[in-house]
């Protein structure tokens, strides 16, 4: 953790909702004037995707039936973990882009499912990560150890597999057969690399849908935020103001100590209310941090345009 270059990643398995969060997130950036680099964890794989196919080839030809996106031999675990390492220490790091399809790959002049070249971090207040592996833990690797604030996000597992076989059917032009063989190869690691990250994390968003999903491969419908709810379970519940989040969101209740249950319709207002405070924080302790290590002539300059007739009592 870094009180001078903070971090914040959202963890979740593909389909999970992770990039709803990144969009709430980035309001809160542009509301409040926070300069983010952004940083998606698909950046990370360590194969393209045609170098992927061919691996997977290989791979089952061997007989490995359980290698996947999920685990560590296809994830550089490694260099996500120096970014992160590297951010905390000087604000700087590298990254790259994995481009999903020919609208993002166009303007790079690539083809869809390649790497752009690493390139240097622009100028930043903090670091934002979105994707499989902000929080996760190997035998050579603890990338958990660095963010200053971890989120979770993660449906009810028959949620995540009905958001996958329409997304990947939909999108992406896969049989149902074909999505249900993805998903049972990457259990193994599902189990060993994804679920435990959820243990480490500040905060967690698991949508649970009031309807039947009993079987998840032959839903016609996503279940519509209007269907679910939201279970809000936070790590360390000092300084969260239930009362004031029970108020705001309306027909919420606490099922534990630590937890809020929200309707899914107010997932991201949920989402406002408990990380713009959180970002106040970090921003400021990244002010006050400046501040220390700034010649006191800077010091001096940067408090001079405050000095205004009839201030503002500090907050």
């Amino acid at each position: 953790m870094s009180e001078r270059h903070p971090i914040i990643a959202i963890t979740g398995s593909s389909g999970a909702g992770t990039t709803s969060v990144t969009h709430t997130f980035q309001q809160i950036f542009r509301r409040e004037g926070v300069g983010a680099a952004i940083v998606e964890g698909d950046s990370f794989h360590a194969y393209d995707r045609a170098g992927m196919k061919a691996e997977m080839k290989k791979r089952l030809e061997s007989g490995d039936t359980t290698f996947s996106h999920f685990g560590p031999e296809a994830n550089l675990f490694g260099d996500l973990e120096a970014l992160f390492r590297d951010y905390a220490v000087t604000g700087t790091g590298k990254r790259r882009k994995y481009l999903h399809d020919r609208e993002e790959a166009e303007p790079y002049g690539q083809e869809p499912g390649t790497f752009t070249p690493w390139e240097d971090l622009p100028p930043s207040d903090m670091l934002y990560y979105e994707g499989l592996h902000g929080a996760a833990k190997s035998d050579a690797h603890d990338i958990s150890r660095y963010p200053d604030l971890l989120v979770g996000v993660v449906p009810v597992i028959n949620l995540e597999w009905i958001q996958k076989v329409h997304r990947d059917k939909n999108m992406r032009g896969y049989s149902t057969e074909a999505v249900t063989d993805t998903i049972l190869r990457r259990m193994d690691d599902y189990v060993r690399y994804i679920c435990p990250q959820f243990t480490r994390t500040h905060v967690n968003f698991q949508r649970v849908p009031m309807v039947d999903t009993s079987n998840p491969f032959i839903a016609r419908h996503i279940p519509s935020a209007d269907e679910s709810m939201v279970v809000i379970r936070f790590a360390n519940p000092k300084g969260i103001d239930f009362p004031y989040l029970l108020n705001m969101l309306h027909d919420s209740f606490m099922s534990r100590p630590n937890t809020i249950v929200v309707p899914g319709g107010k997932m991201e207002l949920a989402m406002q209310l408990i990380f713009t405070p959180f970002i106040w924080r970090l921003m400021e302790r990244r002010r006050q941090m400046l501040c220390r290590a700034a010649p006191p002539e800077a010091v001096k300059a940067r408090a001079e345009p405050a000095a205004a007739p009839d201030p503002a009592p500090a907050s």
